[in-house]
């Protein structure tokens, strides 16, 4: 089976490599090169390097939309496409190259979490589940019909990172039970997604980090985890920028201001919110590296 595979980050990666153990992989299409580092110098996609390393061929349009672009596709007869938060639009004339269609890998319960960024949405909204879905990709955002899908319950202290660590594995084992029931002619046949319970998973910006604290201790450490590792959750403490790398929340009912901090030990800097009260665990000053809040307090001894 000739299969092109279209992926970007580090999610896609054990997809790639299960397809590469079960087919012949004739494509790589991946994001173009992106400054990063401190020295904004031009970086392959991980991607690009697993497929580099394999030996197999890298393409990098900026878009498919171009007609060039579709014939040299179409010139490398692929039986199936395979996506993998790929980033780039597929249209109508796309999806009918391949012979078998088009299949994505999606790191959510569809149709639950459409969208750019579905595990950090999932830990922002503290859901109790995610998983990866196997679908059919049609014209609409995520909104093909589903052929295999797995659930995995969502940590009470896990991160979007360590979260999207974990749909990774989930993901390639997923697409390698599907590639192996189409080589055996037992694939099941697609399910439409619900037209109930469907939410959109809107990419995640820089300035969502800033924590409110007139917002509940619960959500505030949704969106912590949520946010760990980037954008990473970020708040003024005595006067000072501060990122927050983990907290948690606490059932205690302070009488003082969202924002105030009521207390500091250890343990944490215990600040009160909205409703409840969030103990800040994990802490980076500005142009410093993450530490434990009894590290952060000795630095800023007499502050609080």
């Amino acid at each position: 089976m000739r299969i092109v595979f279209a992926g970007t980050p580090e999610f896609a990666v054990p997809g790639l490599r299960v397809a590469c153990e079960r087919a012949d992989v004739v494509a790589a299409y991946t994001q173009p090169d992106r400054p990063a580092g401190r020295g904004r110098a031009l970086t392959p996609s991980p991607v690009k390097q697993e497929a580099l390393q394999r030996g197999i061929e890298v393409r990098q349009p900026e878009t498919l939309r171009d007609p060039e672009v579709q014939a040299q596709l179409r010139a490398l007869e692929p039986d199936l496409i395979v996506t993998a938060a790929y980033g780039l639009i597929f249209p109508k004339k796309v999806l009918k190259i391949p012979r078998l269609g088009c299949w994505n890998l999606h790191g959510s319960l569809l149709p639950r979490w459409r969208g750019a960024a579905p595990i950090q949405r999932a830990v922002e909204a503290g859901d109790a589940e995610s998983g990866v879905c196997l679908m059919e990709m049609e014209a609409g955002l995520d909104t093909g019909p589903v052929l295999l899908r797995e659930a995995t319950a969502i940590g009470a202290d896990e991160t979007s990172g360590e979260l999207y660590e974990r749909l990774a594995d989930i993901g390639a084992n997923v697409l390698a039970q599907g590639l192996e029931l189409l080589m055996a002619g037992t694939l099941p046949k697609a399910q439409p997604q619900s037209p109930e319970g469907v939410t959109h998973a809107a990419k995640i910006e820089k300035a969502e980090a800033r924590l409110d604290w007139n917002a509940s201790a619960e959500v505030l450490a949704c969106r912590v985890r949520a946010f760990q590792p980037w954008p990473v959750a970020e708040a003024v403490l005595a006067g000072e920028r501060t990122r927050i790398h983990a907290a948690k929340a606490l059932p205690s009912t302070v009488d003082a201001a969202p924002g105030t901090v009521v207390a500091t030990n250890r343990d944490g800097i215990d600040v009160a919110c909205g409703e409840g009260v969030l103990r800040l665990l994990v802490l980076q000053r500005e142009g410093g590296r993450a530490v434990p809040a009894a590290d952060y307090l000795n630095a800023r001894r007499g502050q609080f």
